[in-house]
């Protein structure tokens, strides 16, 4: 078995060291108080001086811890900044940071943690790359035969009522499912890369407008100008209006605020909003609140998950709250530089 130096014995060694130490200094204590002629007073004496002699025996129980904690203090702290180390790689892993892995030094069960971690993290993240490669090569691949499928429904229909009406529902049935497909594929890029894409500066205010007007919803807002992928940003509102079509027969208004460093895009609605309790979890992917199934409302739940995932993507977020007098405030921020 490989030797390792451990940590029981770097403590226990600095304990002893630190007795030693303090041994060492009450012996040079008594030392020089036996060199006093008045030392060791007489009980009379400790009554008549003792707030001196109190002074002297602080003074140096005062030395004696000040040396210990001078031997101890390099031991500790060699011991606790590679826990630190590691809780700071730890807590970068946990916000996604995939990547992030220990710098491990020495041979005791500190590196062996780090060891442990740093294994645990390259099988993890081997585990998520291949489902997000995976994902995206099915995505990707149902394209073609969703096409094919598209085609062979368009020469199905010969202008009857019933394959008309037939073909017509196959029609919505696949572009819901090319939608999904896009949403899959949309989603396996924002997870896979830190950055959305390619980037320039656009008047977000100007991508608002449009879409509001492509959905029949009032506009409200100022020029707000930030560097941002527009293909992206688009997608984010889109996403934020069709889920107000779905949920709240159409939005009521959609606003753009540009507030400091950050640009807000607000819709509202005066639909039956969203319980306490899935005001955060409608924005997980495919969460659909109770009695929101999608044979009745369309999608599959992951157009919100997509917002926040863009939101957070141009260093900002997606959130949700309630309006007074009944309805919904669904707010996206993103950075303005």
């Amino acid at each position: 078995m490989k030797h390792r130096r451990r940590l029981y014995w770097q403590i226990h060694l600095a304990f002893v060291g630190v007795v030693v130490c303090s041994v060492a200094c009450a012996g040079l204590f008594g030392r020089a108080m036996s060199e006093r002629n008045d030392w060791p007073p007489p009980r009379e004496a400790w009554a008549q001086h003792g707030p001196e002699h109190h002074l002297r025996l602080a003074a140096g129980l005062a030395i004696m811890a000040g040396v210990a904690s001078v031997l101890l203090y390099p031991v500790a702290r060699r011991i606790t900044r590679r826990l630190d180390h590691l809780g700071g790689v730890v807590n970068r892993w946990g916000e996604g940071d995939l990547g992030a892995r220990a710098c491990v030094h020495g041979n005791d069960e500190v590196a062996d943690l780090m060891r442990g971690f740093n294994q645990s993290a390259d099988r993890v993240q081997g585990l998520i790359e291949g489902q997000r490669r995976m994902l995206a090569s099915a995505s990707h691949e149902l394209r073609s035969p969703l096409a094919r499928l598209r085609m062979a429904v368009e020469l199905l229909d010969d202008g009857s009522p019933e394959r008309s009406g037939a073909a017509s529902e196959a029609s919505r049935d696949i572009e819901e499912l090319d939608t999904l497909v896009g949403d899959l594929l949309l989603a396996s890029r924002l997870s896979s890369r830190p950055e959305p894409g390619p980037r320039e500066a656009v008047d977000i205010a100007e991508i608002a407008r449009d879409e509001a007007q492509r959905a029949s919803v009032s506009f409200e807002g100022e020029a707000a100008r930030a560097t941002v992928d527009p293909r992206m940003i688009r997608r984010m509102i889109r996403n934020l209006l069709d889920n107000a079509r779905r949920h709240a027969e159409g939005a009521e208004r959609v606003v753009v605020r540009g507030e400091g460093s950050r640009v807000t895009i607000t819709v509202l609605d005066r639909g039956p909003g969203v319980p306490e309790a899935d005001r955060e979890r409608i924005f997980e992917p495919f969460y659909r609140p109770a009695g929101h199934d999608e044979g009745a409302h369309g999608g599959v739940g992951l157009g919100l998950a997509l917002v926040r995932e863009i939101a957070r993507h141009h260093g900002g977020d997606a959130s949700y709250r309630p309006r007074e007098g009944g309805g919904s405030e669904f707010q996206a921020s993103i950075a303005a530089g």
